[in-house]
């Protein structure tokens, strides 16, 4: 496994989330030109502690307590107040992918150099990570301005061999975890503490990991579109290039060629000729009513225009939080060329809470697209002849009447979108005045960032709803016909649930299928069956 270079300003999002959720094998190691520049760093600031000068959080106290200075000697002691008081975090353990996620984050930012912290703070870091040494980090108490520094917290005092770690699948005292890798708890000097709980780590942690998930539901979005055409004998010529071209936005180009290189060969997605050609002719009369609707409904015509602005807000905000994860995010810094201090505010979660509050809007678009889709499927006044909740055909008196087939399966995915709708208010927007109105504008990141991870849960819930459901209706039109791409999604979705015959508990096969497409394989289908433009 290639290694990851800390301070090299090389680390991505997509890195960070593969690691976070795959670690083994994977070497971390300093860089060594941004190990000269710790070095540096920590020599400049005990220099500039030797002057007797106040410099914020190293000999003043915290937040509006700056204007209370204290002499070197205390400089160590006031680091484990800042993290001992701060621990006071609330609601559930973040989950282990994304303390590897924080944790590599956190180190990658201290190794670029500019912050005063040791090599040793790092290096134990890693080694934690090396060894799957995760502290027990809660997820609330975050405003995600002056960092995540409730959270991060717990990571901090994780490295001294106080709190609790997860290790080798049992919750541990993080002294005990340490003792049994042979690793040594650090005691924090000058700077340390803040450096390690001064910053966007966490959030950019979950920023992360539902920036991979989101790119990843894109993709299942336009095959699910793609079935939904088959399903509903859609005319695939809303997805011909030629529309697209006219308004060239990236995302939207790439997700109609998907959906129409899925369809390639497709017997019940027709082309426009073929739906023309499938009407009786006007001839000598004034009027008639068409048998095949020459363009369909708003979630299957406009589907690259919804899916689409996915595609594009992962690549922008990919690009700000890669940016986020290679930044020196903490306060103050030391300008190692300049031999002094600056004080400002790189912890600020702006750019982070953006992205994730836009993120979260794109992904519950797309999940209320599919469930739109979904809605026509089961509905027979709307699915052009298939059966009411998409119920077997059946001659059968005993069994006619009894099944309700995708009813309820609707009902789970109407209430799953409203939830990740609801959740598309901006987090950005509820900043609140804190810690003595010097924290008066805040950033709301880490919430903004939770929220994009629950939506992505959620709509990842429904689009496996609605694979379910386009299979079934796909069965009860003939798989037989299906193009090349969405015959080879089918039968993914068909390896983990079977055909409805009769009324059956799903949410077992359902969840099997949310594994799936967190696994990725819809993202490949997609790939290698959609056409390149």
């Amino acid at each position: 496994m290639a290694s990851i270079l800390l301070g090299s300003d090389e680390l991505t999002s997509s890195a960070a989330a593969s690691f976070a959720r795959r670690p083994d094998g994977r070497v971390i190691r300093l860089d060594d030109e941004a190990e000269k520049r710790v070095v540096r760093s920590v020599q400049l600031m005990r220099d500039l502690i030797a002057t007797g000068q106040p410099m914020y959080g190293i000999t003043t106290g915290f937040g509006d307590s700056c204007v209370r200075q204290i002499s070197p000697d205390k400089v160590v002691a006031l680091q484990r107040n800042l993290v001992q008081y701060h621990l006071n975090g609330f609601g559930p353990m973040a989950e282990p992918e994304v303390v590897r996620a924080t944790m590599l984050i956190r180190a990658n930012c201290l190794s670029r150099g500019y912050s005063g912290v040791r090599p040793e703070v790092i290096n134990l870091l890693v080694d934690c990570l090396h060894n799957d040494i995760l502290p027990m980090i809660p997820e609330r108490g975050s405003v995600g301005a002056s960092g995540d520094l409730v959270p991060l917290c717990y990571l901090a005092n994780a490295l001294t061999g106080d709190g609790e770690v997860l290790f080798d699948g049992s919750v541990v005292p993080a002294r005990h975890a340490m003792r049994e890798c042979g690793l040594e708890p650090v005691v924090l000097e000058a700077k340390e503490g803040l450096g390690l709980i001064n910053g966007t780590s966490f959030m950019s942690a979950f920023a992360s990991l539902a920036l991979s998930d989101a790119a990843e539901l894109a993709a299942v979005a336009d095959v699910c579109t793609a079935l939904a055409m088959e399903a509903l004998l859609g005319n695939r010529g809303h997805f011909e290039s030629f529309i697209h071209e006219q308004k060239p936005h990236p995302g939207q180009l790439r997700s109609a060629a998907t959906i129409h290189g899925l369809l390639d060969g497709s017997e019940l997605a027709r082309e426009y000729s073929q739906v023309l050609s499938a009407n009786k002719a006007l001839g000598g009369n004034r009027f008639q009513e068409l048998e095949h609707s020459i363009q369909n409904r708003y979630s299957l015509r406009c589907a690259p225009h919804v899916t689409g602005v996915l595609y594009d807000t992962v690549e922008w905000a990919t690009r700000w939080v890669d940016v986020e994860i290679n930044s020196t995010n903490d306060n103050p810094l030391f300008d190692i060329e300049a031999a002094t201090i600056r004080n400002g505010g790189n912890f600020y979660g702006g750019h982070v809470v953006q992205a994730m509050d836009s993120l979260k809007v794109a992904v519950g678009s797309v999940g209320d697209l599919l469930d739109r889709q979904l809605a026509h499927l089961v509905d027979d006044k709307f699915n052009i002849g298939l059966t009411p909740n998409l119920i077997p055909f059946t001659d059968d008196d005993e069994e006619l009447g009894l099944h309700h087939g995708f009813k309820g399966t609707q009902l789970a995915a109407s209430a799953l979108t409203a939830e990740a709708l609801k959740l598309g208010m901006p987090a950005t927007a509820f900043s609140r005045s804190t810690e003595a109105h010097n924290q008066d504008k805040v950033s709301m990141g880490t919430i903004g960032a939770r929220d994009a991870r629950t939506v992505v849960e959620l709509v990842r819930q429904v689009a496996a709803i609605n694979l379910a459901a386009t299979c079934q209706a796909i069965d009860l039109r003939g798989a037989d016909k299906l193009g090349q791409g969405t015959r080879a999604a089918y039968d993914l979705v068909r390896e983990h649930i079977a055909f409805l015959d009769r009324d059956r508990r799903l949410d077992g096969d359902l969840s099997a299928l949310v594994e799936v497409i967190k696994s990725g394989a819809f993202g490949a289908i997609a790939e290698k069956f959609g056409e390149d433009r």
